[in-house]
């Protein structure tokens, strides 16, 4: 145990359990960001002793977070190739938006006429950092304020497994997502136009225009991340 004058700082001890959790969780949030970022391309291999000369840790905590990854299909890891970085496949982006559409369009319709007014100053200062980068390509900017506003209505909702499930999706979706920006710069203003509508049903209590609204930008979003796959 150890204590600091003045401010009281007791840190128990229990061998060293605790500093290997926070290790592992340090390997697993680095490596994730990492994927997320597109530092580790999918089809990229990774190897435990370079992740953990990279981490500057020793290979048991970057090997519980590549299990931890493999499990929440980030990545795959055989005894033949190793560990690759996954892509996903049409099928799993398409059964991802159907899953999105599903949930997104029951919670903007219960939260519709019922948000606080902190909430909706969020709702609108997410839209307002939207509206200032239209134009102007900012990929990384824009998937950011992208997912924090498909977030912010299921954090409104209260319902901690929607919440929970919708963070998982959008963590899959976003190297996919990252790309169509990339691939279609004009993405990111009509996607604010869309957001601006969803919003304003929200908070006007126009639930069913805002499971509409809801649907119909995600069937468009679908519609650009499968294209790119066939060329377009």
């Amino acid at each position: 145990m150890s204590t600091r004058n003045g401010n009281a700082l007791t840190v128990p001890t229990h061998g060293n359990g605790g500093a290997r959790g926070l290790l592992k969780e340090r390997a697993y949030e680095e490596i994730k960001r990492r994927l997320l970022s597109n530092h580790y391309p999918p089809g990229s291999f990774l190897a435990e002793r370079q992740l953990a000369e990279q981490l500057g840790m020793s290979k048991t905590p970057v090997k519980a977070a590549l299990e931890r990854l493999e499990h929440e299909g980030f990545i795959t890891v055989s005894p033949q190739q190793g560990i690759v970085v996954r892509e996903l496949a049409l099928r799993e982006i398409a059964d991802q938006y159907e899953i999105r559409i599903a949930l997104e369009s029951f919670t903007v319709r219960a939260v519709a006429g019922k948000l606080t007014a902190d909430q909706v100053a969020r709702v609108r200062g997410n839209l307002k950092a939207q509206k200032e980068i239209r134009g102007k390509s900012e990929v990384s900017r824009a998937v950011a304020l992208d997912a924090e506003f498909h977030i912010l209505f299921a954090a409104c909702l209260g319902n901690q497994e929607i919440l929970r499930v919708t963070l998982q999706l959008r963590e899959k979706m976003q190297r996919v997502i990252t790309t169509v920006f990339q691939l279609n710069p004009g993405r990111i203003d009509s996607s604010y136009d869309e957001h601006l509508a969803i919003a304003e049903a929200v908070i006007q209590g126009n639930g069913d225009e805002a499971a509409r609204l809801a649907e119909l930008h995600l069937t468009v979003g679908k519609r650009l991340l499968l294209s790119p796959r066939h060329g377009g």
